[in-house]
């Protein structure tokens, strides 16, 4: 164990037992129920930090900082894909050209989502393969980038996989420096660094991420959890057929599952409501309901789907057969009655009298039953096992979330596969170099992480350790902070301006508690981060709280309400523009002009003897802090793009939300997601 491993150690175990027993404390002793409308928020903001905080050491725990990598096999074979949609078509030759010349024997490809000559005519200019979507995929959901990944698996055949994004720039030395760990054959994903080249050294926009493309992904990967994050990274090919494999068989044996429970409702409903004259019927349904039962044992026990739902229906359908040609014979015997009658010269008054009570013992038999099991058919032949919904019924990459990425690397891991965090740059990318395009980029990936939540909890699923549950359940987390974030705003205002105390009192044993562990939390986030510059993603963990809170609710929407999800493609090129796009930050403009109208009111509160001078300077330190926090969207909005801030101009571009234990607002860790 290294020196500064067990420094991490000790700090996080210092760091959780104070946050323990702050947090403890406060909901005990110092809540303000009285002001219970902003004292229970901040109280419940603080209980998120603290658990964030949680996290965050859990994650350092265990960091691992690998040495030089393992040799490669010389035979390996591996298909290098370049994803591209609409990117300028010199920005991909520069990639593709670098792609080339990668050391390691392989092929080149470059997977044009947007099908474009001009793209087909680079690959043939340069001798390497060009993927477009098949005939398949016409008119049906094309899943972005995810599809276009699973497009592009079913043309090619090499034992692994280099992805790039369509900027990405590989080094030749890229897979000498990756293919050697999946000498161990249960390595299913080796993921690098993402480095953005058109960042300068301000980063207003915070693009280089260095904690999470660090500590955060060594830290994972000592548990087991290294995340795959969209681009540079190598996957070994049976490890995503497998999963596209396995999830097919399980979204397919929850369909046939749930529409036997629902036939199981169907015939139950139709049971109750027989008479005593229908036993033959209820006979029938019986039947139907022990084969329901039957169906799901068979399904349970592993039998194969095709052949149980065959069976099921076969049997269904003679069982329907069956009451058909009952009812039919009953039709047949009241016709003939009425025939009888007829032919013995009965009045008309009689005959009507007869053919009325003949009529009614037809129709006001409930026909039901019939249906039910009609129903039944119905709901077992709805089963797609062909998916026919789909360009391809099986697809290797998740397709439930905007960040295929995570999904589909959390899918990997629940099958019982490795992945490698390899910390060296390998490749060089650009980051965006505008605001606008930023923000697109930062709430595509949050949206994106909060579908997969909502869709895949990872706390539920089968598979994962509880490290790795918690692992990606951490950057799930962090994205909540938004919600925090408004209450940490709100605190200070409320105080400053009409004098509102969330906490009971201003005692010595609420600083005694808060103080050492905000000490020890900055601590631990100064250890982790080990001399890499991190402040820009402190800022931005607070300063996109509009951002984060529009990620949740909107990926809300889409899985719950059934609402659009707009995928948007990061632009790679700065646009040509003068106006400075204030209107973009609109939100976080206003929670500034709050702080400064509230510092001046409790200024003149102080003056005025209305308000304690405790009360007022510390809030007036948080007021300060949060804009301080916020000068970086001033930065972010007046930022003209690379080329100009190498001229002496301000300048940054963006990466996923920081991570951070530091503050209270800050999240965990954030992943890059698929762009």
């Amino acid at each position: 164990m290294t020196r500064r491993l067990v420094l991490l150690r000790c700090v996080v175990v210092l760091t959780a037992l104070l946050g323990i027993n702050y947090i403890t404390w406060r909901w005990l002793f110092s809540v303000h129920w009285s002001a219970w409308w902003i004292a229970v928020p901040l109280i419940l903001a603080e209980t998120y930090s603290m658990v964030d905080s949680l996290l965050f050491g859990m994650t350092m725990w265990r960091l691992k900082e690998r040495g030089d990598p393992p040799t490669p096999d010389p035979e390996a074979t591996v298909d290098v894909f370049i994803t591209t949609y609409n990117e300028p078509v010199e920005l991909v030759r520069d990639t593709a050209v670098a792609a080339v010349a990668i050391r390691h024997p392989h092929r080149t490809w470059i997977l044009d989502d947007g099908n474009r000559p001009e793209m087909q005519a680079l690959a043939e200019e340069l001798g390497i393969g060009w993927i477009t979507r098949s005939p398949e995929w016409v008119g049906m959901p094309r899943h972005a980038k995810a599809g276009n990944l699973n497009n592009a698996l079913l043309a090619t055949d090499g034992e692994f996989l280099l992805i790039l994004d369509a900027d990405q720039i590989p080094v030749p030395e890229i897979l000498d420096r990756t293919l050697g760990y999946f000498t161990d054959d249960e390595v299913a994903l080796v993921q690098t660094p993402q480095y953005f080249v058109n960042v300068p050294e301000s980063d207003p926009l915070g693009s280089q991420a260095p904690l999470f493309y660090g500590p955060i992904q060594q830290g994972k990967d000592g548990w087991n959890a290294a995340f795959f994050c969209g681009s540079n990274a190598v996957i070994r090919r049976e490890a995503l057929i497998q999963v596209g494999i396995a999830r097919y068989v399980h979204d397919t044996t929850l369909g046939v599952t749930r529409a036997l429970r629902s036939a199981r409702t169907v015939l139950t409903t139709a049971r109750k409501d027989l008479g005593p004259d229908d036993a033959a019927v209820a006979t029938a349904l019986d039947e139907v309901l022990y084969d329901v039962g039957r169906a799901q044992r068979e399904i349970d026990r592993g039998g194969a789907l095709l052949d149980v739902t065959y069976r099921f229906q076969t049997r269904v359908a003679e069982i329907r057969r069956q009451l058909v040609a009952a009812d039919l014979q009953l039709v047949a015997a009241d016709l003939e009655v009425i025939a009888q009658l007829e032919a013995l010269g009965e009045s008309d008054e009689t005959l009507a009298s007869v053919s009325l009570e003949s009529l009614d013992r037809v129709t006001a038999r409930d026909l039901s039953p019939l249906g039910a099991i009609e129903a039944v058919e119905a709901l077992v032949r709805s089963i797609d096992v062909d998916r026919s919904g789909e360009a391809i019924p099986v697809m290797p990459m998740a397709t439930i979330s905007v960040t295929e990425d995570m999904a589909t690397c959390m899918r990997i891991h629940g099958l019982g596969w490795r992945t490698v965090y390899h910390d060296e740059v390998l490749a060089h990318g650009l980051a965006p170099e505008d605001l606008e395009s930023m923000l697109t980029q930062r709430l595509r990936w949050a949206q994106g992480t909060a579908q997969v939540m909502f869709r895949e909890n990872p706390l539920t699923q089968r598979g994962l350790s509880w490290p790795q549950r918690l692992m990606y359940f951490a950057t799930m987390w962090s994205y909540l902070s938004g919600f925090a974030a408004l209450v940490y705003i709100a605190a200070p205002v409320i105080y400053l301006t009409i004098g509102v105390l969330p906490v009971q009192a201003l005692s010595s044993d609420f600083f005694w508690r808060l103080v050492p562990f905000l000490l020890l939390n900055q601590l631990l986030f100064f250890v982790a981060a080990a001399g890499r510059p991190t402040w820009r993603g402190q800022q931005y963990s607070l300063a996109l709280f509009p951002v984060w809170i529009k990620s949740v609710t909107s990926a809300f929407g889409n899985v719950f309400l059934g609402r659009s999800l707009d995928f948007s493609v990061t632009p790679k090129v700065a646009k040509e523009s003068t106006v400075q796009r204030w209107d973009l930050v609109r939100p976080q403009l206003v929670a500034m002009g709050l702080l400064v109208l509230a510092a001046a009111v409790g200024v003149v509160r102080l003056a005025a003897g209305q308000a304690s001078w405790l009360g007022t300077s510390l809030n007036m330190i948080w007021v300060v802090f949060d804009l301080v926090i916020f000068s970086v969207i001033i930065q972010a909005v007046r930022y003209r793009g690379f080329a100009a801030s190498a001229e002496g101009t301000d300048g940054a571009d963006p990466p996923p939300a920081s991570s951070s234990p530091s503050s209270p607002s800050s999240p965990p860790d954030t992943p890059e997601g698929a762009r």
